[in-house]
């Protein structure tokens, strides 16, 4: 199973740190150790100079019964090699075994192998079966016509090599843990300016940005302007002022509109209703009226209750916007759900509407008129937007810590590109449509409000023939 790599840019430093480390550890090995092997094969070539294969040339004597004669082992290292070929036949094999001469019996190989050696004053590497390991041979002209081969073992050098490469690797190991304990440390120091930079775009990520008053963190300390960590905390520092100051002015904005909004609503009402009273008087005047002034007058009135419904929902919408405060006394939603749901009936009589409710009764505290009207706006929306014959169901579910409230109709379904915006004010699927029918465009932006501040939260899913509006409460 492959190991991932590290993501943090703290794991990524330490590990680089780290492998660093461990290539150069490597080359210092690698080199270290090809220079003590080397070093220790040059040694052994001196020797095998110095020998001048007096070792070797002894050999052709050990058959003499002259003690003075015999091989001449003075001065020669344990298990020294000594060879002899007289017209490339070995004559004579021998390794120095204590202070004595041991014969050895040479394979086909490695008679082979001895003939293959140049004369030429020169060391070569090679392998003996007979004389297990390899050995360090210098092949010499005999006084005889013969040839002389003189060996040192090679196994010493091999040994000191394999001892320093497991010293060094021991150390290199110690110094690798060390380093990737102590980098990730520095790692870790170094970078704790950028770990308050993430700590501070986190916080700001988290705020509420979209509505509302926003108080901002504090700017990040500012350090040594010349690393590039500094230079990212400066940089957002910069982004957080600009941020503050577009949200205070926005802010400003919205107050200046609400203001607006909810002093233009106050004065229309007075204004609106007497213009609603004078047509409706001028309706009830005794004698005839001709059928034109009937038309305007009643055209008067009904737009004048339009534009009642337009100022009151202004004004609620205003109202929540300014954090007005809403009741909080135990509600029954399930008797507000029967209510809202026969005034639907009441008005949409050639819908279809079903009730989908828990045998207990579901409470939840809030402002019962308001929530009454939130889904009243539901059931308006699905009933205004619907053909006759629609099936509209209404279904009440109570889960952990919530209570859930689904308005789903079988209708044609909400235009995808304009159900992101579903919840805003004066939106509108059919323009001609709503105006006649009376809607002002803020219906379920007040759901959205009056959900809002009850804690709960209201979303829409719709395809052709199903539309689901969810109104969620906490319990």
């Amino acid at each position: 199973m492959r190991r991932p790599a590290p993501r943090t840019l703290r794991g990524q430093l330490t590990a680089g740190l780290v492998t660093l480390l461990a290539l150069a550890c490597l080359a210092v090995g690698i080199t270290t150790a090809l220079a003590l092997r080397g070093f220790l094969v040059g040694r052994l070539d001196e020797q095998l100079a110095a020998s001048g294969g007096r070792f070797a040339a002894s050999l052709e004597h050990e058959s003499e019964p002259d003690a003075d004669n015999r091989s001449d082992t003075r001065g020669q290292a344990e298990e020294t090699f000594g060879a002899r070929l007289l017209n490339g036949v070995v004559t004579e094999a021998a390794v120095v075994d204590d202070t004595a001469a041991r014969p050895l019996v040479l394979t086909a190989g490695d008679r082979r192998t001895l003939r293959d050696i140049l004369v030429d004053e020169r060391a070569h590497s090679v392998h003996l079966s007979a004389s297990p390991g390899r050995y360090r041979v210098m092949a010499v002209r005999g006084d005889d016509g013969d040839v002389l081969i003189t060996g040192l073992p090679l196994r010493p050098v091999e040994e000191t090599v394999h001892r320093l490469v497991a010293v060094e690797a021991v150390l290199f190991g110690v110094a690798l843990v060390a380093t990737g304990i102590a980098g990730a440390l520095w790692v870790r120091v170094s970078l704790r300016p950028l770990r308050l930079v993430t700590a501070r775009a986190a916080e700001v990520a988290g705020l509420p940005l979209a509505s509302g008053e926003i108080a901002m963190p504090g700017p990040l300390p500012d350090t040594d302007p010349r690393t590039e960590v500094s230079q990212v905390g400066r940089a957002v520092n910069h982004m957080l002022g600009h941020v503050e100051d577009a949200l205070v002015r926005r802010q400003a904005g919205e107050e200046r509109l609400r203001h607006f909004a909810a002093d233009a609503s106050h004065e229309l009402r007075t204004p609106v209703a007497n213009i609603r009273g004078h047509a409706e008087l001028a309706l009830r005047q005794r004698g005839p009226v001709p059928a034109e002034v009937r038309h305007a007058l009643e055209r008067i009135s009904g737009e004048s209750r339009r534009m009642t419904r337009l100022v009151d929902d202004l004004l609620l919408l205003a109202r929540l916007d300014a954090g007005r405060p809403l009741e909080h006394e135990p509600v029954d939603l399930t008797l507000l759900i029967l209510n809202a749901t026969d005034d639907a009936r009441a008005a949409g009589p050639r819908h279809h509407w079903f009730l989908d409710l828990p045998e207990e009764p579901v409470t939840v505290v809030g402002d019962a008129h308001r929530l009454q009207q939130a889904i009243g706006n539901l059931l308006a929306n699905a009933r205004t937007h619907t053909p006759p014959g629609t099936e509209v169901t209404v279904t009440l579910a109570s889960g952990p810590g919530e209570v859930r409230v689904d308005v789903r109709d079988n209708g044609p379904g909400i235009p995808e590109e304009l159900q992101a915006e579903v919840f805003g004010r004066f939106v509108r699927a059919d323009h001609a449509r709503s105006r006649s029918t009376g809607s002002t465009g803020l219906g379920l932006a007040i759901v959205r409000a009056v959900v809002t501040a009850h804690g709960g939260t209201v979303a829409v899913t719709s395809r052709p023939g199903r539309t689901d509006f969810r109104l969620t409460l906490p319990a």
